[in-house]
Parts: structure tokens; sequence; C-alpha cells
């Protein structure tokens, strides 16, 4: 899907595009996101170049590769560091094994729910997360804005999960951080570390029985279709992140680096309404193709299963998480 050699052109070209001395020439800004046209992230990254374009007269402008056409999550994080892509949009669950500092969000049962999520990173710990991410001397990317991802929930093949028993022995798809391979191996399933492009296929083939998401992703990537069991557990509510590649920023002007910043923001915003309508009508997709849904009553249980995780994870953000929970 992506060889080193076509990166390594794609980079050397990006890079002499983007030469300071060549600064007002024309710049096509590569983005990447694993979901299709037209879903939230998708269309709030084009929306920001639309405005770029129209900001710079045509000088800036956003492409967009949607539908993983650019490989996955760790693929996108891998090309933005090099300088291949300009944009990536990642879950902070990829971002975590490359900015430790965001793991933090990675913890199971974390926020109260998705609104007090937003207004964590809607204020002062969201900027310094962003901060982390551009701050980080080995990360090679800029922390750009966050996009909401919902809350994440279990869907499998196999049969409805009606309490944390049921979990027993499943085979579970997690994204590629060690947090949830654990975080699902505690729960009593079976944690399995792999790309958001293979996940498809291996729910078809039997690879494994299920994987966790929010419902937009499980209806619009076509999950649905093989698993006809969705449990509203809402373990994790990870959002995730519009990255900007640091050697690609560095060649920018001051003015250019502040149009980005400011379109970041209006895109945060613009996602979070899109999302909003995305997710009732991913919701009702289900229901209308016989999809069980599956409420859990009582998390505790769950809650409680997964307390290994923040002992090992938890204290070294012991201070983070104080300040998370008294957000109100």
């Amino acid at each position: 899907m992506f060889s080193r050699r076509h990166a390594f052109g794609l980079a050397t070209a990006a890079l002499l595009a983007a030469s300071p001395a060549l600064a007002q020439q024309k710049m096509v800004f590569k983005a990447s996101d694993v979901h299709p046209e037209g879903y939230p992230t998708v269309t709030a990254v084009e929306s920001l170049g639309t405005k770029l374009e129209k900001a710079t007269a045509g000088r800036l402008s956003v492409q967009m590769y949607a539908s993983m056409q650019l490989g996955g999550e760790k693929e996108a994080i891998e090309q933005a560091q090099i300088g291949a892509i300009a944009i990536a949009r990642v879950s902070v669950g990829a971002l975590g094994p490359v900015v430790n500092d965001l793991n933090v969000l990675n913890l199971p049962f974390l926020f109260r729910d998705t609104k007090h999520a937003q207004t964590v990173l809607d204020g002062a710990i969201g900027q310094e997360l962003l901060d982390a991410v551009t701050n980080h001397p080995t990360a090679g990317i800029i922390g750009l804005a966050w996009m909401d991802a919902g809350s994440r929930s279990m869907y499998d093949t196999k049969r409805p999960i009606k309490s944390i028993e049921d979990l027993k022995g499943l085979k579970v798809r997690v994204m590629g951080n060690p947090m949830f391979v654990e975080m699902m191996n505690a729960l009593g399933g079976n944690g399995v570390a792999m790309g958001y492009d293979q996940v498809f296929t291996a729910l078809q083939t039997g690879v494994v029985d299920g994987a966790e998401n929010n419902p937009p992703s499980f209806v619009f990537d076509n999950h649905f279709q093989v698993a006809k069991y969705y449990t509203l557990t809402e373990h994790l509510i990870v959002p995730e992140m519009v990255v900007f590649s640091k050697r690609v920023w560095n060649t920018l002007s001051k003015e250019d680096q502040a149009l980005l910043l400011k379109f970041g923001k209006e895109a945060q915003a613009e996602e979070r309404g899109l999302w909003n309508i995305y997710q009732q009508t991913a919701l009702d997709k289900m229901k209308a193709a016989g999809i069980i849904i599956e409420p859990i009553a009582d998390k505790k249980p769950f809650q409680d299963a997964v307390k290994p995780v923040w002992d090992k994870y938890g204290p070294k953000f012991a201070e983070m998480i104080k300040r998370i929970q008294a957000v109100q």
C-alpha cells in the first residue's frame, strides 16, 4: 500500500515544494484519514482546506486521501513524521505510543461521559496536551486540533454481551497500544492489536470475534455487516487529533502557521456538530439493520475489572487524572 521508496520520494517532493526560498509557491498539503468521504473528521479537515485556500488566494490547499488510501493510522503518523504527508487525523490511541503524555486519555472509564471529555479538551488541559505533542523532542508532529469520536463500545459476531462474563474468551481487536490489549485481557477477553484497515476482513474470517469502536465507525466502515451484536459498554472515550508534519510546518511563515492553528480550532468545533448528527444516523441504521444493541445498566463490574490497568498506568498521571476528574 505504501513503500518506503514511495515515502522518500513524496517526502523529498514535499520538502522541495515547501523550501523557504519557494515559500510563495503553491503548496498542496496531503491529508490522510482512515474513514470514508463524508465522515465528520474527513469533512472537517476538507473544510479547513477550503478556508486555507480562500485565505491564501489559492497558494495553500489541502488534498484529502480518505478511506485508508495512504494506510492505517500508524502509517499516517510515520508519513507525517518524515514529511511525506502534511496532515494526519489519528486517534489518541495510536498516538499514545509516540507521545506518552497522551496515554492518560487512554485509561478506561476516565471520563464520566462525552460531555465531560469535551469540556476537558476545550479547556487548559486540552491545550496542554496539544502542546505536549508539538513540543515533544522526537515525535516530529504538531498538535493542531481535537476531533470528537464519541465513546467506544464492544461489538462481536458470536453473542450479545449482557454481562462481563459474556466477554470471556472472545478475541477482540483493539488499537495498537499495550494499554488496550491489557484492558481487554483484564475484562476477560483476548486483546488482539491490529491496524484499523484489517478489522473488517478479520471479523469476516474469524481471525477476531469482535472489536470495539463508536457507532459511526461500526456502521460506515461496514463492520455491522458481519458483527450483529453491539454492547454499550462505553469503556473508552478516546479523542482524536489532527496533527501536522513538523518538517513541513517549519518551512511555513508565521502567518501561515497562525492560519492553520485558527482553522484547526474552527474544524474542531465544526466536526463536533457533524459528529452528533452522524452518530444518530449510525444508531438509526443499526436498528434498521437488526443489530442487537445491548445497554449495560451496571458498569461497575467492568470498571472494577480494569483496576490492574489503572494500577499500572495511572500513578504516573496521578496529578493530571485529579485535574481531569475535577472538571465539571
